[in-house]
């Protein structure tokens, strides 16, 4: 077995396949973009206040490492009221956005040579954070009849000797898969049992639809201790720019391990965007259901576009932003598919081999556009299904 280092496992980690195809569209004119995981609404006004008076302040300092301390207090009311889950503001560390929150908690919960359980398809990040970690990423298929949802007796199936974390995602993207409490009650029994630890992502948990609501696995019996609970501004309140994030742990052992990484890397976070973030906690939150419920609209319409369309097929997401769209009878592979439909009708989707190794018949389409641009989008895809 070759010696770890993060130099090595960066030479294993092939390069995005999103970046590949973004990169091609660049080049090219009249583009639709169903790429894109990020609202296309601007932050609300409010927010955007809030953090221009505090530069107007002078409030350009550098906050404590582990963040404001009326943030935290703001995210630990938050997460008490809203996620059912008893923190205090001195078990939250404030991150440059939900991406380090993720990396502080993978390297900060294991050794060189631990496995990590990943459902798949998963969030492009997760693998090559565990490979960067010294850790081993075993991929558990979610499979397209269950939904996407994990199966607890596969995930049983999974777990070794080696096995020390298992991270969740939901909502999830790439699929907008949903947990439901009963979802979640079969996979902390078995934490439990084995006494693992989970990192839960929960970025997207204001995007859910149907009348379907938020289940965060920290807020079930015996599980606060072993879950590190991940989130962020960037989709609630479409501050993905602003790189304000957030986790939980009350794992005093654990919390100052990351803590410590935090504190030798980016020391703390943008103050200023800190003040917009405790802004987005306490002011007005009509906002985060009128996104909620424009995406549905879209979520709703794109469906409906699909089935006009040969060869594909969807399973209808409950949450997130995102279709994960079969392709399947199209006799096409996830990159070859949306290289083609680049090339030949200027519509950006992600190929399914960028979620993990069992996505390969499939591509993810987001749609955080204007319907007019999913109607125009869809119809390129119709028009390139009937060629191709």
């Amino acid at each position: 077995m070759s010696e770890y280092s993060i130099s090595s496992s960066l030479d294993k980690i092939p390069k995005s396949g999103i970046r590949k195809l973004f990169d091609l569209a660049q080049n090219m004119e009249g583009v639709i973009s169903l790429g894109i995981g990020e609202p296309d609404f601007s932050t609300p006004s409010h927010i955007i206040e809030a953090s221009i008076n505090a530069l107007k302040q002078g409030r350009t300092y550098y906050s404590p490492n582990s963040g404001l301390l009326e943030l935290r207090q703001a995210i630990s009311k938050k997460m008490t009221d809203q996620n059912k889950i008893n923190v205090s503001e001195n078990e939250i560390l404030v991150t440059v956005g939900g991406g380090e929150a993720l990396s502080l908690a993978i390297q900060s919960s294991i050794k060189t040579g631990n496995e990590v359980i990943i459902p798949s398809p998963a969030f492009v990040s997760y693998i090559p954070i565990v490979m960067l970690s010294g850790g081993n990423p075993i991929e558990v298929e979610c499979k397209e009849e269950e939904s996407f949802i994990l199966n607890s007796d596969i995930l049983e199936e999974n777990i070794t000797e080696n096995t020390e974390l298992l991270i969740l995602n939901s909502p999830s993207n790439p699929t907008g898969s949903v947990m439901t409490r009963s979802d979640l009650e079969k996979i902390s029994d078995i934490i439990i049992e084995y006494n693992l630890k989970v990192i839960s992502d929960e970025v997207y948990e204001s995007l859910i639809y149907g009348g379907k609501k938020h289940i965060s696995i920290a807020s079930l019996n015996g599980m606060e201790n072993n879950v590190i609970t991940v989130n962020s501004f960037s989709k609630t309140y479409s501050m993905t720019g602003w790189r304000v994030g957030y986790l939980a742990s009350k794992d005093p052992t654990l919390f100052d391990r990351m803590l410590k990484l935090h504190m030798y890397g980016p020391v703390c976070n943008n103050t200023f965007a800190q003040f917009g973030a405790l802004e987005a906690l306490n002011g007005p939150q009509d906002y985060v259901e009128y996104m909620r419920s424009e995406f549905e609209d879209r979520r709703n319409l794109l469906l409906d576009r699909i089935k006009e369309m040969n060869g594909v097929r969807a399973v209808k997401p409950e949450g997130a932003f995102y279709v994960f769209m079969n392709i399947s009878e199209t006799g096409m592979k996830s990159e070859e598919f949306s290289e083609k439909l680049l090339n030949q009708e200027k519509v950006v989707t992600v190929p399914g081999s960028s979620f993990g190794q069992y996505s390969n018949d499939f591509v993810r389409l987001a749609y955080p556009l204007k319907k007019d641009k999913i109607n125009e989008a869809s119809d390129r895809m119709k028009k390139f299904l009937s060629k191709n």
